[in-house]
């Protein structure tokens, strides 16, 4: 099997840190393009329940001290009071799936025409950046397990997780390869680790692709609305393969919606939406994709089981502390290469309000690209999804100019812009703008905090009612 050592590619004192720690990988195709391929998480959503019971304990910090999620774990300022909430987590909860490089199983069928490996026993070495003529114009993918799931090695120590860190094995993997440069594609977590990668060694980046993507942070738990409480209210229920199933499948994927519009709108809307049908429920022979999806995801979960509490402790860890800083995102912007920002507008888990000001932040050399989907509109979507991909190498190669790639209109980008001027408008003028935006934030969040809690509670306190049996009282002699 192949595997990369990362300690192997590393200096010694980061290879001190990554002792042991070994990347399972796979290649397929053959050809001068190469193609990186990095898989994340597909339960963030279920971290919006972490956040809302981890702020009972960092409520008065946040408030009153300006200490936001991310830095109350990174400093880890709450010790016992956060070993105790993972301890709730995991008893109440069970650990998360993560997604393994078979997740990128359509693109790579798609792209270079087969999803089986090339030969493991193949040296890197003998296939160097200029392969054969014959292979003249092929792409060739590869595609690893994160450490902390699948066949990769699972470090023990939350610090060992972080997107920096993680970056830094996937630039490992590309020393390993032999590959110089390539174009790299990220998946949810890993279009955060992708960004890292980008902003850490631009000079090997020939194009960047972030599918479902967020800034990390808070932007990792979803909106609130019913379908979200839902979900997740059924994933707390789930004890079995079936039950995490159905509850899966509702959160990979996108359901038919209909939105609110005057008489004449909503008529044209059902009759577009008779002639689109939901994606689950398309046929495929004689069954529905939901019934094949649903017996693949069972098979997967009882085969495979629960990632590992530490991998999956550490990979919550690299989402909640990920941030993309105003220097990197310069660094990506003026690396001269083009990015595509690719996302599913039904996507419960990664919003896409979030994925658009990434985009927006990256303007002039990135494209927003939003299609009917859910959070893996790679599947969802698939040729879709591989147009805008094949489109996003031809333009590198054809070295397009960012004027001529971009899609998005030329104005001042996200919210971090924008409370960053009135915070310095505040500061030069005297005012309490900034203040009061502040106040509002938090405000807000705490707002949503005891809303979560409450959710909880009542959650918790229905099921422990429904197992109090009544107690049958005799008659009594007076």
């Amino acid at each position: 099997m192949p595997y990369c050592e990362v300690e192997s590619q590393q200096s010694s004192v980061e290879a001190e840190l990554n002792n042991g720690t070994k990347l399972f990988y796979r290649t397929y195709g053959r050809g001068p393009t190469k193609v990186l391929l990095i898989i994340g998480r597909l339960l963030i959503i279920y971290y919006y329940y972490i956040f809302f019971f981890h702020s009972f304990f960092s409520f008065f910090f946040f408030f009153f001290f300006g200490y936001g999620f991310s830095e109350l774990v990174s400093i880890e300022i709450l010790g016992g009071a956060e070993k105790f909430f993972f301890f709730f987590f995991f008893f109440f909860l069970g650990s998360g799936l993560a997604a393994t490089h078979d997740a990128w199983g359509p693109q790579i069928k798609g792209l270079t025409g087969t999803d089986t490996p090339n030969d493991d026993s193949r040296r890197v070495g003998d296939c160097p950046d200029n392969e054969a003529e014959a292979e003249a114009g092929g792409i060739e993918f590869c595609a690893f397990d994160n450490r902390g799931m699948g066949r990769s090695s699972v470090p023990t120590k939350k610090s060992q997780y972080t997107t920096k860190i993680m970056a830094k094995d996937a630039i490992a993997l590309l020393d390993h390869l032999g590959w110089k440069k390539a174009h790299v594609f990220g998946h949810s977590m890993g279009g955060m680790i992708a960004c890292k990668l980008a902003a850490m060694v631009p000079e090997r980046v020939l194009s960047l692709a972030l599918l479902n993507v967020t800034g990390g942070g808070f932007e990792c738990f979803p909106k609130f609305d019913r379908q979200t409480l839902s979900i997740a209210i059924r994933f707390l229920r789930a004890k079995t393969p079936e039950q995490r199933a159905a509850v899966d499948l509702d959160t990979h994927y996108s359901k038919m919606r209909l939105l609110k519009k005057t008489v004449v709108e909503t008529t044209l809307t059902i009759t577009l939406n008779n002639n689109v049908q939901e994606y689950l429920e398309e046929y495929v022979g004689s069954a529905t994709r939901r019934a094949i999806l649903y017996q693949e995801y069972v098979k997967g979960i009882t085969a495979t089981g629960m990632q590992s509490n530490y991998g999956f402790e550490g990979q919550i860890n690299a989402c909640w502390t990920h941030k993309v800083t105003r220097t990197e995102i310069e660094l990506i912007r003026s690396a001269g290469f083009l990015v595509s920002v690719i996302h599913g507008r039904y996507d419960v888990i990664a919003q896409i309000s979030h994925a658009r000001r990434l985009a927006e932040k990256l303007h002039p050399v990135a494209r927003m690209v939003d299609l009917h989907g859910g959070h893996l509109v790679s599947h969802e979507r698939t040729e879709e999804v591989n147009k805008a991909l094949m489109e996003l190498i031809e333009a590198s190669k054809l070295h397009m100019k960012p004027h001529e790639w971009t899609n998005l209109p030329n104005k001042s980008s996200g919210w971090m812009q924008t409370r960053s001027s009135t915070s310095r408008t505040s500061t030069e003028g005297g005012s309490g703008v900034s203040f009061m935006c502040n106040m509002s934030e938090k405000l807000y969040l705490c707002l949503l905090y005891f809303v979560g809690l409450f959710a909880l509670t009542f959650d918790f306190a229905k099921r422990t009612f429904k197992r109090i049996k009544p107690v049958r009282v005799g008659a009594t002699l007076t």
